[in-house]
This record gives C-alpha cells, sequence and structure tokens, in this order.
C-alpha cells in the first residue's frame, strides 16, 4: 500500500479531469452514507471525493445512549465535523439510533429519545434531516420492551414529529425500514396501530428504505414477493397509499437511505483488508459500477423517489462488513467512482430514458416501472 501522499495524487487528479458542475436535479438528491466524516479531525479526503463524484449529502449516524437527553461532549465533536460538511455545500441526512435492546418502548423512553433528537437540530441547524432510528422493522436494530414493534415505532414516529414540528424550523422526518423482514407487513402495521390512536397529524414527513439487492449480482429492478428491493418499488409506493388512505398521512416522497454492491477484492488488494469475506456472489468492481449506474437511474425513474445513497464512500477494511464504496480501502476509486459521477451526470441533465416514458425523464405512475424476474437466492445477510 502506498503512502497519503500517493492517495492525495489519485484524488486530486480526479478533481481535475471532473467537470465543474451544479449538484444533481432538485428532483433527485444523491449522495452517500459514509460516518467517516464524524471521526475525522480534518474532512480530507472525503471531501474532495464528494466534491468530484457532485454529491448533494451525506447520511451520517450517531448512537443514543439511553436514558439521555442532551449529547456528550465526544458527540458535539463528531456533529461540528459533520456541520463542516455542510458548511461545503453537503446536506447532512443524520441517523439517530441505539442499540437493538435500547428501542424506545415507553413514554419516558420515547421522550428521551426524542428530545435528545429536538435538541441536537436545535444546536445545529444545519441539519434538518433526521432518520428516526435505523431499519425498524428489524430485531437486529429494534426490539422494544412491552410493546409490539411496529405500533412502538408509531408511537415514536407520533411522539418525535409532534416535539420536532413544534420547535424545528423546516425539519424533516424520516422514517427507516430493511429490504428484508417484509417490510411491507411492518409499515402496513405501523398503519394500523396509526388508525388506532386515533391520531389527527401525520406520523412522518418521508418514508425511508434500504432496497439492498438479495446478493450483490442480483440486477436492480428484480422482483420479490416479501424481500422489498429497488425493483420492489410499485409494491411498497402501493401499500403505504393504501394503508394511509383516509387518515392525515399525506403521500410522501420515497428516500432510498442505503443500497451498495459489494465487490471482491482481487489477491493483489488483500493487503488492505483483514478477515475473510462473509457474503457470497460479491462482485467484481467493473460489474459494480454496472449495477450502481443502472441502479441510481432506475431510481430517478421511479415515481415518488427523490433520493438515493449509496452505502459507502470507501470500503471497510474488515471483510465481514462492507466493501460496497466508491473507493477501495487505500482510498483510490474503483470502476463505480465514474460510474456515479456520470449517472449523477445523467440525472443532472434530464438524459435518463425511462421505461413508458417515451423518452427522458420521469415517469408518472407506478405502473411504468420495468419489470424483472427475481433469481432464486436465500437472502442478504
Amino acid at each position: 500500500m502506498r503512502g497519503a501522499a500517493a492517495v492525495w495524487i489519485s484524488l486530486v487528479a480526479l478533481v481535475l479531469v471532473a467537470p465543474v458542475s451544479a449538484h444533481a436535479e432538485a428532483g433527485l438528491l444523491v449522495g452517500v452514507h459514509e460516518d467517516q466524516i464524524k471521526w475525522r479531525t480534518r474532512p480530507n479526503p472525503i471531501l474532495p471525493a464528494v466534491r468530484t463524484l457532485g454529491l448533494d449529502a451525506m447520511r451520517v449516524t450517531l448512537r443514543w445512549p439511553s436514558g439521555r437527553r442532551n449529547a456528550s461532549v465526544r458527540t458535539h465533536h463528531e456533529l461540528q465535523r459533520m456541520v463542516a460538511a455542510d458548511r461545503h455545500g453537503v446536506r447532512i441526512v443524520l441517523g439517530v439510533y441505539g442499540r437493538a435492546d435500547d428501542a424506545p418502548g415507553t413514554p419516558k423512553e420515547r421522550e428521551d429519545y426524542c428530545r435528545y433528537v429536538r435538541n441536537i437540530l436545535l444546536r445545529y441547524s444545519e441539519i434538518r434531516d433526521v432518520v428516526i432510528w435505523n431499519e425498524a422493522n428489524s430485531d437486529a436494530f429494534w426490539r422494544p420492551h412491552g410493546r409490539e414493534p411496529a405500533a412502538a415505532y408509531a408511537a415514536l414516529l407520533s411522539r418525535c414529529w409532534d416535539l420536532l414540528h413544534s420547535t424545528v424550523p423546516g425539519v424533516n422526518v424520516v422514517t427507516t425500514t430493511a429490504a428484508s423482514h417484509d417490510p411491507v407487513g411492518f409499515l402496513g402495521a405501523v398503519a394500523e396501530a396509526y388508525r388506532a390512536s386515533g391520531r389527527s397529524r401525520p406520523l412522518f414527513d418521508t418514508v425511508g428504505h434500504n432496497p439492498y439487492p438479495l446478493y450483490p449480482d442480483e440486477v436492480p429492478d428484480a422482483l420479490h414477493h416479501v424481500y422489498v428491493g429497488q425493483g420492489d418499488h410499485a409494491r411498497l409506493v402501493s401499500m403505504l397509499d393504501q394503508s394511509f388512505a383516509g387518515t392525515a398521512q399525506p403521500q410522501t416522497s420515497l428516500w432510498y437511505l442505503e443500497n451498495g454492491f459489494q465487490t471482491s477484492v482481487a489477491r493483489w488488494r488483500r493487503s488492505l483488508y483483514a478477515g475473510h469475506e462473509s457474503i457470497e456472489r460479491a462482485v467484481s468492481g467493473a460489474r459494480q459500477a454496472e449495477q450502481l449506474g443502472a441502479a441510481l437511474r432506475l431510481a430517478y425513474c421511479q415515481p415518488r423517489v427523490t433520493a438515493y445513497f449509496n452505502f459507502l464512500l470507501v470500503d471497510e477494511p474488515s471483510l465481514d462488513r462492507w466493501q460496497s464504496g466508491l473507493l477501495w480501502a487505500d482510498w483510490r476509486p474503483k470502476p463505480s467512482f465514474a460510474a456515479y459521477r456520470a449517472a449523477i451526470a445523467d440525472v443532472r441533465a434530464g438524459a435518463v430514458k425511462c421505461p413508458g416514458g417515451g423518452g427522458a425523464g420521469r415517469p408518472a405512475m407506478p405502473e411504468e416501472l420495468p419489470t424483472a424476474v427475481a433469481r432464486p437466492a436465500a437472502g442478504r445477510r
């Protein structure tokens, strides 16, 4: 592995060859999920790569310590690093969650969590988009005590929406679900709990979903029965509209908060990584580039989808974690870096030809979405 100077040369070269242009059009917010921005005392080399790509936003997460209503000194330092990126024109989308067993299931726990979020947003006015928890339909992240999970999540959304909208101007309250663990059934149960509560105000402002493929080599528009990948968009939107019809919850936009295609690591790059690969059917760098470009263009064509975030900007060096970044672990670009930048340029120019639309531009109706046959697969880890 070469030194930091060589990494900088690679990134500077990318900046020099990249065209200077505006961010993606307002109809589709394009970004990456990358937590490293909160850990680095300086935002390099993250921001040069973000600027080269022409990204609009970064999604970053914070851990909520159960029982706390105010952030620690360490967390404030992390938040200050995030908003420094915002000052460089990168919109921060903040996800706040805690341990699965600390999921807020009681009124006090919900009050603690929502006030913690509220106090952060009041202190850091640059942040207005907040994701309430993480993948609430998965028991890997959401195990509230003493209450059915969907009802507990509806109660948390309710309290946070009320508190945040009463105190934080322009706040955007975003939900979160995983592609596995039956997100359609879970959100339907959230709607049932909402109806049963008699609530006369919305629960959320934006639907957030993580439409990962079952396997990295699965085409982005593959269809499934229970699993909800990107190709199952029409089923997800239809369920939302039917489940919340006649309530105070309006139709909202849909944000793809995480999506990614894991790459295999060639033998000559293995010194950058540690451990053993734990996911099946990881793809080559070239195939990841094809998958990612297709996924972003598909998102552009899907009605009501207004944001897409790749997970991650840079690979995690532990092979049992995620190698879906646009940069290898040494910060050198993968083929997907240029592919993502090219797809962003197409989105920005309105040059994506959407199925059923008769040419470039976003279609208006869910039934115009492309169809595909899903490959048989056991599931994503």
